[in-house]
């Protein structure tokens, strides 16, 4: 039917122990702290009641952890997609800080001189390509019904944008893309109608960041 409602979900995962602060990106053994934890069963219970199909997830493992939760809640088997991953960086396994780590070697300013690709990563378009993807296949697979599909913060913030036909270059302090938050799409027939954002775990996160400058 022509004004049947599918919502896809863009759940991100919650928080990681990173006790080093490094941009672990790709990398395994980065898995959820135990405030991450409660933060995945805090999306657990805000999606409970809903009629959610499939749950499909990023395979790095802080993003399976989330999902599992949700997962047991509505008794489904967790799902993988390959393009849900983090996107790639060339400064995986370093530290970022301003002013710190990998960005004050003079060796790595070479890496930086276009934001707009970004000349230090996977490009925003292949970004938004795969992710657009991925939202594709998981509303045919959830049609006329709810899917959740667990994920990364720059993954789903270039997905947003895509969907809103923004340009992808912009501020990584501004992304509107918390721990554990929700971008939900709404698609009628297949028509994107509606994309609300949320953040069931907006107190877990000022916690995490009262800990983290502790």
């Amino acid at each position: 039917m022509s004004d049947e409602r599918t919502i896809v979900h863009l759940l991100r995962h919650g928080e990681v122990h990173n006790p080093e602060k490094i941009l672990y990106g790709r990398l395994p053994g980065y898995f959820l702290s135990d405030l991450g934890k409660e933060m995945a069963d805090r999306a657990a219970h805000v999606l409970a009641h809903r009629d959610v199909a499939a749950v499909i997830s990023s395979p790095l493992e802080r993003a399976q952890q989330t999902a599992a939760p949700i997962a047991a809640a509505h008794k489904l088997e967790i799902g993988t997609d390959p393009n849900l991953i983090e996107a790639a960086n060339i400064f995986e396994g370093q530290r970022v800080a301003v002013g710190d780590g990998a960005l004050r070697d003079p060796k790595s300013w070479r890496h930086l001189y276009n934001p707009v690709r970004p000349s230090w990563g996977e490009p925003y378009k292949e970004l938004a390509n795969r992710m657009q993807q991925a939202v594709a296949d998981a509303r045919v697979l959830a049609r006329g019904r709810e899917v959740v599909l667990v994920s990364h913060q720059l993954p789903i913030w270039i997905a947003r944008m895509a969907f809103e036909g923004r340009r992808f270059a912009h501020d990584p302090r501004k992304r509107q893309c918390s721990l554990a938050s929700l971008t939900s799409l709404t698609f009628t027939g297949d028509q994107l109608s509606a994309i609300v954002y949320t953040e069931p775990s907006s107190d877990l996160v000022e916690k995490a960041s009262k800990i983290a400058g502790a």
